[in-house]
């Protein structure tokens, strides 16, 4: 048996993962698995994701240039969600020109933005 036959992907063949920064410990992002994603992320020692919206791999920075280098793959107790501890190149994680993705925080009863734009993205994504 596989160590890829030990996670478990949903109907949809994906599987939630996590892109934790391996030295601060920072939550980064969260994105989508599939089993061919997630064998390319373990072999490339960098994330490769499924993206849902374009329905095909996703080799993260791909356009951007920001990638994530794997230092360490886990996955939880019920064998359903991937933890990757990457270190993330060139600080931003998020397509909004963030750190994070989780960006937004909420108080009392409205979102609030929490963390400044690095990059704007205009200028990450600019030879779309």
């Amino acid at each position: 048996m596989s160590w890829l036959d030990e996670v478990h992907f949903d109907e949809n063949g994906l599987v939630p993962a996590i892109a934790q920064d391996a030295t601060s410990g920072k939550i980064l992002m969260m994105a989508w698995m599939s089993r061919d994603s997630l064998r390319l992320t373990a072999e490339k020692k960098e994330a490769v994701y499924w993206s849902r919206s374009r329905g095909k791999l996703w080799h993260k920075g791909e356009e951007s240039g920001h990638t994530q280098k794997v230092v360490d793959i886990r996955f939880d107790c019920d064998e359903d969600v991937i933890l990757l501890k990457v270190e993330q190149q060139g600080g931003i994680a998020c397509h909004t020109g963030r750190e994070s993705c989780f960006y937004r925080q909420l108080e009392g009863d409205q979102w609030v933005e929490v963390e400044h734009v690095i990059k704007d993205p205009e200028q990450i994504y600019s030879n779309k």
